[in-house]
């Protein structure tokens, strides 16, 4: 549950602009989300899906997840278990793919002093990123309340299962 995410692990550090295609490859896509996700951003971040463990996140600039509308993008970190992707903007269809998947996708318009491999602390309840090493602490734009229930749920699928029929 997002009111109870408070965990410390490592950032990896992106730039802007990072598109659909980086997140998951065109000529990777008929090949399965194990297979795409081992090419996750491949072309920017060279080993990212070997170097990334469970809970890390992403952090990025501007622009995250522009491109097309493909819902592999999202899959892939998903798979390679990103727990959130902070950027100071996202492109809107990945937005919205992210929390209909389940994965947080946070807004915080400044992100400057973070270091690659940095170890963080991500405060979703108190809307705070802490770099402990570096003694800096970011204000993360608050998720919307009907989006948070979305991504408690897992996904836009369980949260309308749950709601559709709320005895399971």
């Amino acid at each position: 549950k997002l009111g109870k995410i408070k965990m410390t692990t490592k950032a990896f550090i992106l730039g802007n602009n990072i598109d659909t295609d980086q997140l998951a490859p065109g000529r990777y896509m008929a090949a399965g989300i194990e297979k795409l996700a081992i090419h996750c951003l491949e072309a920017t971040y060279p080993g990212f899906s070997h170097l990334s463990s469970p809970g890390d996140v992403i952090i990025a600039g501007d622009n995250f997840g522009a491109g097309s509308s493909r819902e592999q993008a999202v899959e892939a970190l998903k798979f390679l278990k990103i727990s959130a992707v902070i950027a100071i903007s996202f492109a809107g269809i990945f937005y919205r793919n992210a929390i209909n998947l389940g994965l947080p996708v946070i807004v915080c318009k400044d992100v400057s002093g973070i270091q690659d491999g940095d170890f963080v602390k991500l405060r979703i309840p108190k809307n705070k990123l802490d770099v402990p090493s570096r003694d800096l602490s970011f204000d993360l734009e608050p998720i919307p309340p009907n989006l948070a229930e979305i991504l408690n749920s897992g996904g836009l699928i369980p949260h309308l299962k749950n709601r559709l029929n709320p005895s399971n």
